[in-house]
């Protein structure tokens, strides 16, 4: 494993990312040093890398967001994948993320500053470790990021897990310190905020407690995670080539939009128009739903096909601050898990709640009023015959249906559509029906990247391939 600490991915160049935070005011009670600031700040942009990029994209076409048209995404699309197509993914977790949290983390306690900043520290070296987790299984945890370990031990997926839950605690103990808070500019994220961290903290807890399926406790968490909109954890970008958002960099720059398409699948479930959708009988609208305006959002038509939205206030725009950990998803979680311990009136009551959210524009940033319906639904809406139960399931079934579609659908272009497709594949009734691009199998998991196999003889063995379910997912 690579121990090298990259202070600044070369995708987003910290100068660039003085400009993110231009404006806002500075904490006098915080430190101000540049080692730790700037080493936090690398940490931060590596990780807008490791959850927006390519590991994004891949995880996209492999629970069916994206068809790949050519070059590598086409076989990516074709499940052609190899070890070393992995390479750098494994280096944006271990080297750009984890490794830079724990030395901002270290650096910041020998400089005097825990706290806040240790809590932020240890939240991102969740998120990331998280990712790994979810992606390849079985992961390098308590001996990750540490320059003296050569070969680190890897720890099972469920350990893992069990560990993240600890790590996050930890977090939100220092967080609740109320000192140690970094100073203005080098947490780009939410500006040292530590009760936004608070929540973001318990929505990520919820999150890995809904990749165990421990759903009780996600939903116990996600009551205590992200409140409103304005604590979401968002990437910021700019109108720079330097600090632009990935995905326009990707679909509007460095490929010609040539490579990555839109699924015809995606893009028939919120296509409003028969005439432009690839088969308008997917269409979730009703009567109670018009996603004219999400549409819209996410999605243009190019001289290739449907693409992501680059263009001004869009999905992908060049500017547009990208979802990492949202009052989105911690909406949904408190849905789904709500229905799965609580019951279908917990479920249903907190899925109109996030209904109203989108009737109100939402995310959207785009959309117009007349574009966007979502009125609250009924418990009849989801009896036999009712509009979310045309094919007579169970009330139950048709609820979590919508329930997890809504998710899938939220989550354009985020990993955790990729964990809850893998997540729910046996719950055949209401899951989500992504099938495989080929053959007769979902891919379920990022294989282990030849650097690691070549280098580290910790290396789970056999190497598991890539359609082995991760433990948590078997």
């Amino acid at each position: 494993m690579k121990k090298a600490i990259l202070f600044f991915p070369a995708i987003l160049l910290l100068a660039s990312c003085s400009e993110l935070v231009n404006g806002l005011n500075e904490n006098p009670n915080s430190p101000t040093t540049a080692s730790y600031e700037y080493i936090l700040t690398g940490a931060e942009v590596g990780n807008i890398v490791l959850q927006t990029g390519e590991v994004a994209r891949k995880a996209g076409i492999f629970c069916g967001y994206y068809t790949g048209i050519d070059r590598q995404h086409l076989g990516f699309s074709q499940y052609g994948v190899t070890t070393s197509d992995f390479d750098s993914e494994w280096n944006n977790v271990y080297v750009d993320v984890v490794a830079n949290a724990l030395a901002a983390e270290m650096e910041a306690e020998a400089e005097g500053v825990g706290g806040v900043t240790r809590g932020i520290t240890q939240a991102v070296r969740a998120m990331a470790l998280g990712a790994a987790a979810s992606l390849w299984g079985d992961i390098p945890f308590d001996e990750a990021g540490q320059p003296d370990i050569e070969s680190p031990a890897f720890e099972g997926q469920l350990s893992a897990y069990s560990k993240l839950q600890n790590l996050l605690d930890e977090a939100i103990t220092n967080l609740a310190s109320g000192s140690g808070r970094p100073s203005s500019g080098s947490e780009i994220y939410l500006d040292g905020d530590p009760v936004a961290w608070t929540e973001v903290a318990y929505t990520l807890k919820a999150r890995y407690y809904m990749h165990t399926k421990e759903y009780d406790k996600a939903y116990a968490a996600a009551q205590n995670g992200i409140s409103s909109p304005d604590n979401s954890l968002m990437a910021p970008h700019g109108t720079a080539a330097e600090n632009a958002n990935l995905n326009y960099s990707f679909f509007a720059v460095e490929v010609r939009q040539s490579d990555l398409l839109t699924s015809d699948f995606m893009a028939s479930l919120i296509s409003p128009d028969a005439t432009a959708s690839p088969d308008f009988s997917k269409y979730r609208g009703n009567a109670k739903t018009n996603e004219t305006g999400r549409y819209n959002f996410l999605f243009r038509t190019t001289s290739f096909g449907i693409q992501p939205n680059t263009t001004t206030n869009a999905f992908a725009a060049q500017s547009a601050p990208a979802p990492l950990v949202t009052f989105e998803e911690n909406s949904l979680i408190l849905a789904e898990a709500g229905f799965r311990t609580a019951g279908f009136d917990q479920g249903l009551a907190h899925l109109n709640d996030y209904r109203a959210y989108l009737a109100s524009g939402g995310y959207m940033a785009n959309a117009s009023p007349a574009a966007i319906q979502y009125d609250a639904y009924e418990a009849a809406d989801f009896e036999a015959g009712g509009m979310e139960n045309a094919d007579g399931i169970s009330a139950g079934n048709a609820l979590l249906r919508e329930i997890l579609e809504e998710r899938y659908v939220t989550f354009f272009g985020q990993i955790e559509a990729f964990n809850d497709t893998r997540r729910t594949e046996g719950e055949t009734l209401a899951r989500v029906p992504v099938q495989p691009n080929v053959g007769s199998s979902l891919p379920q998991r990022f294989l282990y990247p030849t650097t690691e196999i070549d280098r580290n003889p910790n290396v789970p063995k056999p190497v598991p391939g890539f359609f082995e379910p991760t433990p948590v997912n078997k």
